[in-house]
């Protein structure tokens, strides 16, 4: 089973998701029969590449208000399921663009999953920042990556059209945003599910694409709802 999870790193929610996602892989009881594979849903192309925001200025700049004034719920707050620390406010934000190439280019060496939690424990965790070039550089050095080869991928921006093919993959399979899940590229299921509502899916998903075939019992004894049969000897 194929699960395709899109997301862009610096949004809290898919930060979150992943977490359940994985939540619910663990859970499931053909888990060792899962591939989760990340992929990119770059949001933040429009801000500048020479400077980062903090959270609240980004949000102050989109919507004239500070984030304990716009309704959103306490991120943060949900801690309880096993993310903690998990810094949204008082983290930075920018244009992620290089961080999805570098993180492209991570998963052509066979890290994917490795790439991505790594970032996501970074930056929410750490609120580490993930933005420029040298910041990248760092990230290839702990991921065992060849830094100079990474240093060359990200200056030629060798994965800047799978970047953005992975972003128009997502919206022709039904995204307007992330995260975005995808089952076996039969379900789509958009924002960060809770990891109950996601295990049930993947129950649901397993279950169409093995169907028990019931072979011809012969006249063997059974049980149903009428009682209970005992074949006539011959």
């Amino acid at each position: 089973m194929k699960v395709e999870i899109w997301s862009e790193i610096t949004c809290p929610w898919c930060g979150l998701g992943s977490h359940r996602l994985d939540r619910a892989v663990d859970r499931f009881e053909h888990s060792d029969q899962v591939e989760v594979v990340h992929r990119s849903f770059p949001l933040n192309s429009g801000f500048p590449t020479d400077r980062t925001l903090s959270v609240r200025e980004a949000v102050m700049a989109k919507y004239g208000a500070v984030p304990e004034q716009t309704g959103a719920p306490d991120i943060e707050g949900m801690a309880a399921e096993g993310l903690s620390p998990y810094r949204v406010l008082d983290n930075r934000v920018g244009n992620t663009d290089l961080a999805h190439e570098f993180l492209a280019h991570a998963s052509a060496q066979g890290k994917n999953r490795e790439a991505w939690d790594l970032f996501f424990r970074a930056y929410f965790g750490q609120a580490e920042p993930i933005f420029t070039l040298d910041d990248l550089l760092g990230f290839s050095d702990r991921l065992c990556l060849d830094r100079e080869e990474t240093r060359q991928a990200l200056s030629e921006h060798r994965y800047r059209s799978q970047v953005r093919a992975d972003a128009r993959q997502a919206q022709r399979l039904g995204a307007t945003g992330a995260p975005y899940v995808v089952i076996d590229r039969r379900y789509g299921v958009p924002g960060a599910q809770d990891s109950d509502g996601l295990l049930d899916l993947l129950r649901t998903a397993w279950n169409e694409s093995h169907p028990v075939t019931v072979t011809a019992g012969g006249d063997a004894s059974a049980c149903g709802p009428d009682g209970c049969a005992v074949p006539a000897r011959p």
